[in-house]
């Protein structure tokens, strides 16, 4: 990366090298090791759907369990409509799975893998 002014912002004497000395050793590691463009895309799609404090907060509820729309929007204080468009979005990054029973639809987290990466950032941001 380089060490361009970023828009509005000064780098503090603190955040940069005192000297420009490249590791060629460690950006040819770094760059072995990084997944291609268009997995990083959709990493980043991933991360932005949990960037939403009220999405964030849909997948702490569905953590606990199956819920449905109607019981979700009762935890939020907010519409079914409003909570069936940020389902949508967390749907679409395969976080939540929905199931129809009747004329109920129930939402739930789609694997372990979601509860792990939230208990994770738990962990991290208690630190």
């Amino acid at each position: 990366m380089s060490r361009e002014k970023i828009e509005g912002e000064e780098p503090e004497a603190s955040d940069i090298c005192r000297v420009r000395c490249i590791h060629q050793d460690r950006v040819e590691l770094a760059r072995a090791s990084s997944p291609p463009a268009h997995e990083v895309e959709r990493l980043a799609a991933f991360f932005g759907a949990l960037g939403d404090p009220t999405r964030l907060s849909l997948v702490l509820a569905l953590a606990g369990g199956e819920m449905c729309v109607c019981d979700l929007a009762a935890f939020l204080g907010c519409t079914d409509s409003a909570v069936s468009h940020h389902l949508r979005r967390l749907k679409e990054q395969a976080l939540v799975r929905r199931r129809r029973e009747g004329q109920m639809l129930y939402y739930s987290l789609n694997d372990s893998h979601v509860n792990d990466i939230i208990s994770i950032g738990r962990l991290h941001v208690g630190e």
